[in-house]
């Protein structure tokens, strides 16, 4: 879901010099570094819980998980945000998360019929976050 989107927003956003899509199957460390040098940040993920092709978006806080406990391949939004102000003395301004309610992570090709459903209002729902946070509007 959240590759698929970052497709669609790359092309939708290409002639805005501001907007820089990061994709990823997952989210790792590394990405630390990429939210400290951003004003404006925006994840977008498929939520396992919830109903099937519903859609959310909202903000993202700092979330500290105890150290032993950190994950090294796998980083929900809020770690991310707190490894990024850890190791680089920064984070975003503004984080928000856009999730779809997948209904089912288990692999298989192509999304649901729900999710299916779902992807003109969750792609008109990250057009407006971004053109909010262009704006200075959103947060």
């Amino acid at each position: 879901m959240g590759p698929w989107l970052a497709g669609w927003a790359e092309e939708r956003f290409a002639a805005e010099a501001w907007v820089r899509v990061v994709a990823r199957q997952q989210w790792t460390p590394e990405l630390a570094q990429d939210l400290a040098e951003a004003e404006t940040a925006i994840f977008v993920d498929c939520a396992a819980h919830g109903e099937p092709g519903s859609i959310c978006v909202a903000p993202v806080e700092t979330a500290r998980t105890p150290a032993s406990g950190i994950a090294t391949h796998h980083l929900d939004a809020a770690e991310l945000l707190a490894l990024s102000e850890d190791l680089y003395g920064r984070k975003p301004r503004t984080s928000l998360l856009l999730t779809v309610g997948g209904g089912s992570v288990e692999l298989r090709e192509g999304f649901s019929e729900a999710v299916r459903r779902a992807l003109p209002s969750a792609c008109r729902k990250l057009e407006e976050a971004v053109r909010a946070l262009l704006a200075g509007t959103a947060g």
